[in-house]
Parts: C-alpha cells; structure tokens; sequence
C-alpha cells in the first residue's frame, strides 16, 4: 500500500470513492436496487419488498454512522446535513419536487447512473439534463431564488446546534449511540418480520451492501481525509465538494462533473469524492452488465416519453439541489445523520412520487 499512501490526499479520496461507487454500481444493476420502484411497488401493487431493502440500506447506514461518531471517526456537525440552518420549506418544496422529477423521469439520480452503464440511452439525456439543472440550481438563476426565496431567513428555523435528533434532546454521546441503535432496531424488526423478504437474497444484499458503503463513505472523506491544507496549513476536509464530510449522494456530483468538463483545463479543478462516485456507479453497472450478458440498447418510444424524461430529469436537478440531497443523499446518506431536514426531505420525496403516480394512473385510467 505504499503506492497509495504516496499519492495525495484528494487523489486517495477520490480514489477511494470511485471503488465504493462501482461496488454500488454492481450490486445496484444485479438487485436492481431503486427507490422510485419501492415506492410504485407499494402505491401500485402493494409490494413491500423494494421498500424494506432500501429501509434496510437507512438502518445499516445510521447503525455504522453512528458507531463512527461514537469512536470518533466523525465529526457530526461537520455534514452538509446536520448545520444550525433548519430549511424546512427547502426541505419540502425540494424533496416532492425531486419525488415528481424521479417518476417522471422513470428512476432517481443513482439509478439513472446504473442504467446508463446498462446502456440505457434515455438515461444519458437524463444525466445531462439533470446535471444541467443541477449546476444552475447550485450557482446559476435558480440558485438564486433557491436562497433568495427558499433559504430565506424568514423561511429558516435557525437552531442553537446541530440538527441532528441526539443534539435536539441534549443527549451525551452515549445515549446518542443508543438512540441511533433502538432506532436502526426497530426498522430492523419491520423489515424481517416479513418472510417473503426474509427470501429475498437480492433484498437483503443490496440493503446491507449500500448501507455499509455510505458508512464507508463517511469514514473516507471524514477520517482519511480531514488534514492539514497544504497551503493554509488549516485542518479542513479534503478531496470534497463541500469542504466538509460527504458520503453518497448522486445530484450535486453529477452538476460538478459537468462543470468539471466544461473546465477541464483548468488546473484548479479537481476529480472530487462526489465527481468520482458518479463515474464509479456507471462503471460498476457496466461491468455487471458485460459480465452477465444484461447490457443492451434502450431509447424513447415517442416524442411524449422524451419530454416526460426531460422535464423530470429537470427537477430532480432543482430538486436534489435544493433538498440538500436525492433519495440516496438524503434518504440514506442524510438520515444516517439522524438529521430532522433529512426525515423531512424522505418524507417529501416519498409523497411527491406517490402523488405523481396516482396522477398518473388516473390519466391512464380516464385515457382507456
């Protein structure tokens, strides 16, 4: 490993990044891992199955997330996820926006990854809409009405802490690590009190695989790589987006790759964890699909699925930009947090995709 640790930080972060992204990719693709289709299986169907292995992916994560604050490996408050800043509204308008954007556009922002290493080409369109919308969501004309409206003062709750559940009921870190357990416990016991999931290999091993790789995630960037800057000398989080720790997410990176390309000459810009996870996912995807002969071509089938592709595509940018994360950034990554914003967020993103569905039953119902 000595070849490893002579490279510099953001490089073994980034590097590190990409191999837990394409191990996400993998396992994605093979146990078509997706939160839009868990939450169709239940509103069309009835089918709990999806949902109980994405639920699982929430408790593995908040159970080794935790653990790691616990040790020390953490630091909590240095998240995207956990600030003073309480931005319900964001929260809110964000994640059905986001919920809206996934079923229009037919899957969220790792699952457009994943398909596009299965060759799905719609899935292109989509990455580069959303990526598009993303980035002006971040910096551009959106980003301004994001703070000016959304992020608003009058519109934020400002807390005297984190806003993490723990730090909410001014509990030691003990007892937050016990929180954390009762809560992880408890989704545990809903989720293998079914029998049909107890079965369900895929289930299972998509739920406790993508779990551990946001706790992997969390370590990476929050433990190997939180060091000295090399010009200021200051102890600051490297190889990150955010200057802070990140573990998975899939909407901000996908519009800082895109920047990244447009300004690949540019000296100063740097393959970061989120760019590299974007790039690993379609890559782990990919070689699954060579692997099990799976890959193949797909595109739209009218003019009408391109512009339901790209209108979703659209809002999953704003969306995921404005929620501070997707169904993977804050249905996972930021619950594992114990974040308040990030409950709020899932919440939002769920009823989004519920409603636009039922929506669009209806019309289908009402077309026949």
């Amino acid at each position: 490993m000595e070849w490893f640790q002579g490279i510099a930080v953001e490089r073994q972060v980034a590097l590190l990044g990409f191999i837990l992204a394409m191990i996400f990719g993998y396992v994605g693709n093979k146990t078509h891992f997706c939160t839009m289709g868990a939450v169709s299986d239940i509103v069309n169907i009835g089918d709990w199955g999806r949902m109980r292995a994405w639920l699982l992916a929430i408790a593995v994560a908040i159970i080794g997330t935790n653990i790691l604050v616990y040790m020390g490996h953490l630091d909590i408050e240095k998240t995207l996820y956990t600030t003073p800043n309480f931005y319900w509204l964001a929260a809110i308008v964000g994640g059905a926006t986001f919920g809206i954007g996934m079923t229009l556009a037919g899957g969220c922002g790792q699952r457009t990854l994943v398909r596009v290493g299965g060759g799905n080409l719609k899935s292109i369109v989509v990455f580069i809409y959303l990526g598009y919308a993303a980035l002006v969501t971040l910096r551009g004309i959106l980003g301004a009405f994001r703070v000016n409206f959304l992020q608003a003062p009058a519109v934020t709750v400002q807390l005297d802490g984190n806003q993490t559940l723990p730090t909410l009921l001014n509990l030691d870190p003990g007892a937050a690590l016990g929180l954390a357990l009762a809560i992880a416990a408890v989704m545990l016991v809903f989720i293998f009190a079914n029998g049909d999931f107890r079965k369900n290999s895929d289930g299972i091993l998509s739920g406790i695989v993508i779990g551990l790789i946001v706790v992997a995630g969390w370590y990476v960037t929050g433990k190997l790589g939180f060091g000295e800057d090399p010009e200021t000398l200051e102890m600051v989080y490297i190889g990150t987006n955010s200057h802070l720790a990140e573990s998975m997410t899939f909407v901000a990176p996908v519009g800082y790759t895109m920047d990244y390309w447009a300004y690949w000459t540019d000296s100063a810009t740097i393959i970061t964890f989120g760019i590299a996870t974007v790039f690993g996912v379609g890559v782990g995807s990919f070689i699954y699909a060579v692997t099990h002969k799976t890959f193949r071509w797909e595109f739209f089938t009218s003019p009408q699925d391109l512009a339901r592709h790209l209108i979703g595509a659209t809002l999953m940018g704003f969306g995921g930009v404005t929620a501070l994360g997707c169904t993977i950034g804050q249905g996972v990554t930021g619950v594992s947090t114990l974040s308040i914003m990030s409950f709020l967020v899932l919440a939002s993103i769920i009823t989004g995709a519920a409603v636009t569905m039922k929506v669009q039953y209806a019309l289908m119902m009402r077309s026949a």
